[in-house]
């Protein structure tokens, strides 16, 4: 291995680390991919997953100054093919390796960015944030998938904006206290958060098993290696749905809807054999 290589191959880890450490199901999720996806699968989810980190977490910092500073550090390391920062550069070398459009990654921080700005949410802005935050991070996986297969890709593109608004708005319901209590923030359009109820509850769960639905037409033309890993993940996501609809609105406005890591790992097993052999 050349020194290059070496330098590439390390900081592509790192990006695994970072999912290793932030997402239990992620990771369990990835595993279940085709291992040629794996590396770059954990690429995509370090660079969003740190940019997320500006806007969420670093309460006592100039968020505005981080964010800017980071999104001028993407598109520098993407036009050199070199960063410093280990984030950076194993994103660049899945973006230029797998030609992920500028344009997905602008949309991208631009909803990080109205993370910062916007507490309540329209129509408008929703379906905008729904697509920069969730739908273009499932684009450029599916990028990955389709391994410059153009015609797939272009087929397939809807149904996996599907999925990633249906992923994001299951989050949104599992987080809505605390995206309200530490964040100030609101995300569904209309929806005053103390006056969350059963019926508004059941009008956002009818919208997203309509994303649900839509979404697995294309899960079933994926190609093999990816198809499997997308569709543990659509029935642990749908399983956790499940659990949320199960619940009354009051028990979500107070607590955060939680699977234990143990339960968790249970379930994504149970779904990568069951969708393995058929039955789920």
């Amino acid at each position: 291995m050349d020194a290059k290589h070496l330098f590439d191959q390390t900081t592509l880890e790192c990006s695994r680390l970072i999912t290793q450490r932030y997402s239990t199901s992620f990771t369990l999720g990835i595993k279940t991919l085709d291992k040629k996806f794996h590396l770059p699968i954990y690429a995509i989810y370090g660079f969003v997953r740190y940019a997320d980190e500006i806007v969420d977490t670093f309460h006592d910092q100039d968020k505005a100054g981080l964010l800017q500073r980071f999104k001028k550090d993407t598109y520098e390391a993407i036009d050199a093919g070199i960063s410093l920062n280990p984030v950076l550069h194993a994103f660049q070398l899945i973006v230029n390796a797998y030609q992920i459009e500028v344009e997905l990654i602008e949309a991208f921080l631009h909803s990080m960015e109205m993370d910062l700005d916007f507490k309540t949410y329209n129509d408008s802005r929703y379906h905008e944030y729904i697509y920069g935050s969730a739908e273009v991070v499932g684009l450029m996986c599916l990028k990955v998938f389709c391994e410059g297969d153009k015609a797939m890709y272009e087929k397939l593109k809807s149904p996996a904006c599907k999925l990633g608004a249906a992923f994001q708005k299951v989050n949104f319901l599992r987080d809505i206290k605390s995206d309200f209590e530490e964040r100030g923030r609101v995300y569904f359009p209309g929806v005053d958060y103390k006056l969350f109820d059963k019926q508004i509850k059941e009008q956002i769960e009818k919208d997203i098993q309509q994303d649900f639905d839509d979404s697995l037409i294309g899960i079933d033309q994926l190609p093999v290696g990816a198809k499997l890993g997308v569709k543990v993940a659509y029935l642990y996501y749908q399983k956790l749905f499940d659990k949320i609809k199960g619940l009354p609105a009051e028990t979500i406005t107070q607590e955060r809807i939680r699977i234990p890591n143990a339960r968790k790992i249970s379930l994504l097993l149970g779904t990568y054999f069951g969708a393995k052999l058929g039955i789920s």
